[in-house]
């Protein structure tokens, strides 16, 4: 059985810390700000998340781009060149990027231009900590012994059960991106009403409800927990610059549930961008998604 790479790329929102403990390679998408391009490494060299939050409550808009075909290729091809190892790279949901269909056409080409090595491509169908929790438990099985086929159906199937709940503070970036109206954007503001969102089995990001005030869509994420939670010994929480709120979920979560490890960080620029500041998102293994 020849040894493989886990790779990802950089919406799995994984703090740097934890990319170095898992040995993962992760490739950044890139995200454009008053005219100049940045990537989004989980070291954040390029862009502290601060700063980048600040750059968003003052209204500045940015664009973000899907990993390149070229760059996946390059950094395949210098892998299994360097190592001799095969490739297992579980990609960002394709509902929400382009950067799964990039990172296939390049595994194909790596393929042909190296005759028995295996590039496999997994669609995440997950986005943010979400998908850097699906990667988490990829390397727990790949340590366990797992090949790569089995440790990439295992994903298959796990991508089903990890459960994506989101809650923004500001309506309008949702307004922007299309997922609410501007009119239910504009009452929905004046009311505070607090859309909950989750990611469905195809990877899209789904409306579910709005309830009225921050701190009841912050409990409302607690409450889907309560309900779906099959393993509560992991839990991933990502935040848009607001960390006191996130941690505050957390010690709720941990007072119910014999949390093993718990993990934060912030939602990165090319997600944050979508979802503005003060995002809120939960992440477990459940019953289903």
């Amino acid at each position: 059985m020849r040894d493989y790479i886990i790779m990802t790329d950089s919406c799995c929102d994984l703090p740097d810390a934890l990319v170095r403990e898992l040995d993962i390679t992760v490739l950044p998408l890139s995200f454009n700000m008053e005219g100049k391009e940045y990537y989004n490494y989980p070291d954040n060299r390029d862009m502290d998340p601060h700063v980048f939050y600040d750059k968003v409550r003052a209204g500045v808009m940015g664009t973000t781009s899907a990993v390149s075909v070229g760059m996946f290729q390059a950094k395949m091809s210098s892998l299994v060149e360097t190592t001799g190892k095969d490739i297992l790279c579980i990609a960002f949901s394709s509902a929400l990027s382009a950067t799964y269909q990039s990172a296939s056409i390049a595994a194909k080409d790596v393929e042909e231009a190296h005759p028995g090595t295996t590039v496999r491509v997994v669609d995440s169908r997950a986005a943010s900590l979400g998908q850097g929790l699906l990667v988490y438990l990829a390397v727990q099985e790949q340590r366990r012994g797992r090949p790569l086929e089995d440790t990439a159906r295992f994903v298959e199937e796990r991508r089903d059960h990890l459960d994506h709940w989101f809650t923004v503070d500001d309506l309008g970036h949702l307004k922007r991106g299309g997922r609410v109206s501007a009119a239910a954007a504009l009452f929905g503001t004046m009311l505070q009403m607090k859309p909950v969102l989750h990611v469905d089995n195809e990877g899209r990001l789904i409306p579910m409800d709005k309830v009225r005030g921050r701190r009841a869509s912050i409990q409302a994420l607690l409450e889907r927990m309560e309900e779906l939670v099959e393993d509560p010994s992991l839990v991933f929480i990502s935040h848009g610059d607001c960390l006191d709120e996130a941690e505050e979920l957390g010690r709720a979560i941990k007072a119910k549930y014999p949390v093993q490890r718990m993990v934060y960080n912030h939602v990165g620029p090319v997600i944050g961008n979508h979802t503005g500041a003060g995002v809120i998102a939960l992440f477990f293994v459940g019953k289903h998604k």
